[in-house]
């Protein structure tokens, strides 16, 4: 899909690594300055590796959003891990995210662990800044992870207010070499729209179940089909769930939280296919999914290969 760009074009591709929820999919949004990625309070929304195409002037960034990483005590967060951990032999620039409220978390050290090896630049970006009492704070946590690791650069930023965030994208595009423009400019992402009504659909679901169940969701879509006399598009997608107490709960009285997840993720699809959308939403039990490899395969949860 590449082609040559005017002499002097630089591009590249940026994984965004780093802890479950430390902000890597705000942050992304953020610096497209448009919603690809879902976004949850609760930890590990995110569970592919998510393109994000950002074009300015004499540059493209790919940036690559991946789930959050963690000690995985099963296969599906296996995938998840080595999901996120693929990034760091393709990426051209790695931008680590750690929060500035908790910087010590003991999984940081495992994931520094696995950029030892890595002779990519490294770009520290401590997140979450907004949340500080006060900016004084950040400079013992900049200078501890100053003598941990030789960081290209350590930018304090606030996805969720955009503070830092463009002397963070200078830092990026400053390590950017001559290249190609992997996709056309209009691209804000390469994956089909399928993926990312499915994405919304979820996202919904971690909005408004609670406990175990966001996690044991996956969201498959069964028809999509364009309506051009009407202006409109079919979906149809199911939800499975490991249990039936789940199917029960994500269903609710009357149907009132299906209906309510529906209503809430067509808003959204409507916003981001440009027009009107029938959605109908199904809940199906697939018992253990998460441990069962057809199953993961299934819902497109695989290793991925070394290829962009």
């Amino acid at each position: 899909m590449s082609s040559l760009a005017a002499p002097g074009f630089k591009s590249g591709y940026v994984a965004l690594i780093g802890a479950p929820n430390v902000g890597k999919s705000t942050l992304l949004n953020r610096l497209l300055n448009q919603k690809i990625s879902i976004t949850a309070e609760k930890p590990q929304s995110t569970r592919n590796r998510i393109p994000g195409i950002l074009n300015g002037p004499g540059f493209q960034i790919i940036f690559v959003d991946t789930p959050g990483i963690h000690r995985a005590r099963d296969e599906f967060n296996r995938v998840l891990v080595d999901t996120a951990l693929s990034t760091l032999g393709e990426a051209d620039v790695i931008c680590l995210l750690i929060e500035a409220t908790d910087p010590d978390r003991d999984i940081n050290g495992y994931i520094l662990d696995n950029l030892r090896n890595v002779d990519t630049p490294v770009i520290l970006a401590i997140n979450k800044v907004d949340r500080l009492r006060s900016k004084s704070d950040l400079l013992p946590v900049m200078e501890r992870y100053a003598r941990i690791r030789d960081f290209h650069s350590i930018v304090p930023v606030s996805a969720l207010t955009g503070d830092g965030v463009g002397r963070l994208l200078d830092e990026i595009t400053g390590l950017l070499s001559e290249g190609p423009r992997y996709y056309p400019e209009d691209y804000v992402t390469d994956q089909p729209e399928r993926f990312l009504v499915a994405e919304i659909i979820r996202e919904k679901v971690f909005h408004l179940a609670h406990q175990e169940i966001p996690y044991a969701v996956a969201v498959t879509i069964e028809k999509f089909t364009e309506i051009p006399e009407s202006m409109r598009i079919d979906i149809e997608a199911t939800i499975h769930v490991e249990r039936d107490s789940q199917k029960g709960i994500l269903i609710g009285r009357k149907g009132q939280m299906l209906k309510e997840i529906g209503t809430q993720a067509r808003r959204d699809i409507e916003s981001l296919l440009g027009c009107r959308i029938f959605l109908g939403l199904f809940v199906r039990v697939w018992k253990n999914w998460r441990k069962d490899p057809r199953a993961l395969a299934e819902f497109g949860y695989r290793t991925p290969g070394g290829n962009r």
